[in-house]
């Protein structure tokens, strides 16, 4: 089965006119953010073509890996921002147990399904070893 990588619309951190500058860039993927992003020269020459800082880029990029989670859409999208969690960083920064409490809350909140134990273990892990990269 293969997946469809989040257009960079889905970001929330970036204001409407960067996207416009990102997309005149050929940026039109959450994965070609991570792609043309991925080194820190590559950063700072898109930072210089879209005239925003490289800490935009950063985080630009932070949300940008947790959209590209593999079994991520956009209701798990919707589920991880009522849970405060808009990107991967967020997400490592609290332990397997809290993340799960913290969605099954955001999905109850919502009126929406909570995620299961398999899929919740499964974007703990991939987070980490995004991290470890």
């Amino acid at each position: 089965m293969s997946r469809i990588v989040p257009p960079i619309e889905q970001l929330q951190r970036v204001p409407l006119l960067l996207l416009q500058r990102l997309e005149r860039q050929g940026v039109f993927t959450t994965g070609l953010l991570l792609e043309v992003s991925e080194t820190r020269t590559r950063r700072q020459t898109l930072a210089d073509q879209i005239q925003v800082t490289t800490n935009d880029i950063h985080h630009w990029r932070d949300e940008a890996l947790l959209l590209n989670l593999a079994g991520f859409g956009p209701e798990e999208q919707r589920m991880f921002t009522q849970a405060g969690i808009t990107g991967l960083q967020e997400l490592l920064g609290l332990d397997r147990e809290t993340f799960g409490q913290r969605l099954e809350r955001a999905a109850r909140t919502l009126g929406m399904p909570a995620p299961d134990a398999v899929a919740v273990d499964g974007w703990y892990a991939q987070a980490r070893t995004l991290e470890e990269e």
